[in-house]
């Protein structure tokens, strides 16, 4: 048996919050978790609306129908999304880079890119996602919020030293997510300290999920 990769095209899709334009001064890009669509993901981010911002919600490629008893898929059947598995991951790693790269060529059509500040937002699996794009793709982030996610350990930090000396990276977690609890949060801290990585760490009273009072505080409005 051999196996070969076929690069295709396809659709992706994204959703919007605000008006891309001139007078767009703000770009968020936000990564959803594992199992979540951006059209839901999307309405976290409605306590940040302001006329001159724009976030942007991209949609991983790889639908599939959660869990249900008895496997039977019908209409009202829920739907998430995945931005990877670990089959076939470096294909499906550079599909997602690529793809990512592209929606934000197409958002700077409209928008001057030097006037704008951007924020790249990745919520548990959407981190690493939002982390491995900036380090292997084109787009250039002022910041980095890793929100309830770690880093990956794939990712080369010789290489990507040059990414993030250029960004402010933040952690923010939940103090009850079951995901992160204080002694691997030490352990992470401890780990960019010792890679010369600078960060911020934001803690909201909560579990594995997004904030209101902690995005709003991010967005210094």
């Amino acid at each position: 048996m051999v196996e070969k990769h076929l690069t295709v095209r396809r659709t992706a899709r994204y959703f919007l919050r605000g008006n891309p334009g001139s007078h767009v001064t703000d770009v968020w890009f936000a990564c959803h978790g594992y199992g979540q669509l951006a059209s839901e993901f999307v309405n976290e981010f409605e306590c940040i609306d302001a006329p001159h911002r724009l976030v942007v919600v991209p949609e991983a490629l790889s639908r599939f129908y959660l869990a249900e008893p008895g496997g039977f898929h019908g209409p009202d059947s829920k739907i998430g999304a995945t931005w990877m598995t670990r089959e076939d991951r470096d294909a499906e790693i550079a599909d997602y880079v690529s793809y990512l790269d592209d929606l934000y060529d197409s958002i700077f059509t409209a928008i001057s890119r030097e006037s704008t500040r951007v924020t790249v937002v990745g919520f548990s699996q959407g981190g690493a996602t939002a982390a491995r794009w900036l380090t292997r793709g084109r787009a250039v982030a002022d910041r980095l919020v890793m929100w309830g996610s770690l880093l990956p350990n794939d990712l080369d930090l010789a290489q990507a030293s040059n990414t993030f000396s250029q960004l402010q990276l933040t952690i923010v977690y939940g103090k009850r997510d079951k995901y992160a609890d204080a002694a691997a949060i030490a352990g992470y801290e401890r780990f960019l300290r010792e890679n010369k990585i600078d960060h911020m760490l934001d803690t909201f009273d909560g579990g594995h999920r997004m904030d209101r009072g902690t995005l709003q505080k991010l967005a210094g409005d």
